[in-house]
């Protein structure tokens, strides 16, 4: 038996959506199909944990933020400033109603339709376009105030792009956001540390590598030195410190879809727990949850989702 209620079957969803139109039913499945490839385990939180009505438009803004991240991250810079512009342009037409709301990219159309179901989201869209050029001119951090002002300028607009289809954006949920993002950014940032040093831009401050007297060579080779160990450790306390007041966001959900905000949160945690078990071997092969954790995770918020008056 399907562990999924049955009112979150594809075709139930769209329903509860109020997506009927066979064409838009179909670009929807094409982001359906897009996510459950690439974000797999997105995509069975979404459909275990988020009321189906908000279902599809969750998958269409992962899709979105995941096609817009490719575009800042694949091949030569000035390429993918081309790219990005196009895209831009494409999707802020979309949102205006123009000529690309009718375009060939079913992921413009279906994102172009959430957004006059959801408003909000169209804002939040927007307000991402506004400032991703900020990862595509990512060089690294020399002090962690540009480190601060990164979160601020991509990680920040690009969480509430997602939050803004779970719950009103209120300045205590933008607070909220603010701690989790900054938390989740930065065990980011030491678990795809070997892909970021090979890129040249890890996202570590140089002012903080000085003060624990670590350099790039030493990340690099993994060394299993006191001084990487203690970096290590400071900086997953860090992460650990803002994942706790991003606690808050919790609070500040509708009872509805507050199971998937407190997996999303927990999640970020096993990964800490996951990232201090490794220790200098992070730097080699990453972090992520325990499979049997997150799993247990997804079973107990999934119980208190069907618990949850819809």
């Amino acid at each position: 038996m399907s562990l999924l209620h049955p009112l979150t079957r594809w075709t139930r969803t769209l329903d509860a959506a109020g997506v009927t139109d066979p064409a838009l039913r179909a670009d929807y499945g094409a982001q359906r199909r897009a996510v459950r490839r690439y974000r797999r385990e997105a995509y069975v939180a979404a459909r275990l944990l988020v009321p189906p009505e908000l279902v599809p438009h969750l998958l269409v803004a992962t899709a979105f933020m995941h096609h817009t991240d490719a575009l800042l991250d694949s091949g030569p810079p000035d390429g993918r400033r081309t790219a990005y512009a196009a895209w831009d342009r494409d999707v802020r037409a979309a949102l205006a109603g123009g000529p690309a709301a009718d375009a060939d990219d079913p992921l413009v159309r279906a994102l172009a339709h959430s957004c006059t179901v959801l408003p909000a989201l169209g804002g939040h869209v927007t307000a991402f376009l506004d400032t991703a050029l900020t990862d595509l001119d990512f060089a690294g951090f020399a002090t962690e105030g540009e480190y601060q002002a990164y979160v601020d300028a991509y990680s920040l607009p690009a969480v509430l792009v997602l939050a803004s289809v779970l719950a009103p954006v209120t300045p205590q949920l933008r607070a909220a956001c603010r701690a989790w993002i900054d938390g989740g950014q930065r065990v980011d940032f030491v678990a795809d540390l070997a892909e970021d040093l090979t890129a040249g831009r890890p996202g570590i401050p140089e002012e903080t590598l000085t003060a624990f007297a670590v350099t790039r060579e030493d990340l690099a080779a993994a060394r299993d030195t006191p001084p990487v160990r203690a970096l290590l450790t400071h900086l997953l306390d860090l992460a650990e410190s803002s994942l706790t007041d991003g606690r808050a966001l919790v609070d500040v959900t509708p009872p509805a879809t507050r199971p998937m905000v407190r997996a999303m949160v927990t999640l970020d945690e096993l990964t800490v727990k996951a990232a201090r078990a490794k220790g200098p071997e992070v730097l080699r092969t990453g972090a992520r949850p325990p499979v049997r954790a997150a799993l247990a995770l997804l079973g107990r918020e999934y119980l208190a989702a069907r618990r949850t008056p819809r």
